[in-house]
Order: structure tokens, then C-alpha cells, then sequence
């Protein structure tokens, strides 16, 4: 018998084929393998609990790399105090980390708001030709505009 949650999968693996996301259509087979090899009990409750600090650590691998190859040096880090622009995108990487933390406290206190993220990422790739960075910003700006609600 098929599941709730299988059919679940399916339709955003049709909708990721859809919209041309190849990081949901992996992780949703690899979720469908874990499923279907009776690993899913252990295996889900896992990776629910690791799987957005192992997500950071490969994001942070990546932004990393370029210091690691040596494109970017000291000279780099020195010139990004130097313009407006420069500041800008400094304030910005900070306010985006700031952000993400407040998404991991959310993903972790209320983990069935993931599906809304993946459902806005989902469409704004398919509608707006978006870019796909994941649920985990999404999560931070939907906690800070919670923040902002319960304020008011």
C-alpha cells in the first residue's frame, strides 16, 4: 500500500522535475531510498537532527574554497573595506548568517514549516526563474517577519 508521505514525495519529485531542481530531486531519492529500504525509521530521525549542521558545513566548505585555492588572499580582504559596495555586502553577509540562525531555531522548533519553504522555493524557480539557496534563509526571513508580527 502507498503511503501519505510517499505519494508526498513523489508529487515534489514530479514538481522538482518540474521546476528543473536537481538539490530537491536528490534529496527527495535519496529520502525515497531510505523508504523503500526499510531504513527510514532510524534513518529520517538522523538526518532530521544532523542534516541542516551537515548542510553548513558543506555551504561554508564551498564559500571557503576560494581562500583554500588561494583566488582569494589578503590583498582581497583588505580591498573589501574600501568601497561603499564593499560594505554593503559585507552588512548583507552578516544580516544573511543572522538570518539563517533564526531559520535553524525555526526549522528545529517547527519542522512542518519546511514544506511552505520548499513549496516557495519550488515556485519562485519555476515562475520567477529564481535561485534555489534552500529552505534554510527562507526559514530565517519567515522568523524574523514572525518576530516582526508578534511585535505588533
Amino acid at each position: 500500500m502507498i503511503s501519505e508521505s510517499l505519494l508526498f514525495l513523489l508529487l515534489l519529485l514530479v514538481i522538482g522535475f518540474i521546476a528543473k531542481n536537481s538539490s530537491l530531486m536528490i534529496a527527495i531519492a535519496a529520502l525515497l531510498f531510505l523508504k523503500v529500504a526499510g531504513m527510514d525509521a532510524k534513518g529520517f530521525t538522523f538526518l532530521q537532527s544532523k542534516g541542516i549542521n551537515w548542510g553548513v558545513t558543506i555551504i561554508t566548505i564551498a564559500v571557503l574554497a576560494p581562500i583554500a585555492s588561494g583566488e582569494i588572499g589578503f590583498k582581497d580582504l583588505s580591498g573589501a573595506f574600501k568601497t561603499p559596495v564593499a560594505w554593503i555586502a559585507l552588512i548583507s553577509g552578516m544580516l544573511v548568517a543572522m538570518l539563517a540562525k533564526g531559520g535553524v531555531k525555526l526549522l528545529a522548533d517547527d519542522p512542518q514549516i519546511t514544506t511552505a519553504l520548499v513549496l516557495g522555493t519550488i515556485l519562485s524557480v519555476s515562475i520567477f526563474k529564481g535561485v534555489a539557496v534552500g529552505p534554510l534563509i527562507g526559514a530565517g526571513i519567515a522568523y524574523a517577519a514572525m518576530k516582526i508580527f508578534r511585535f505588533f
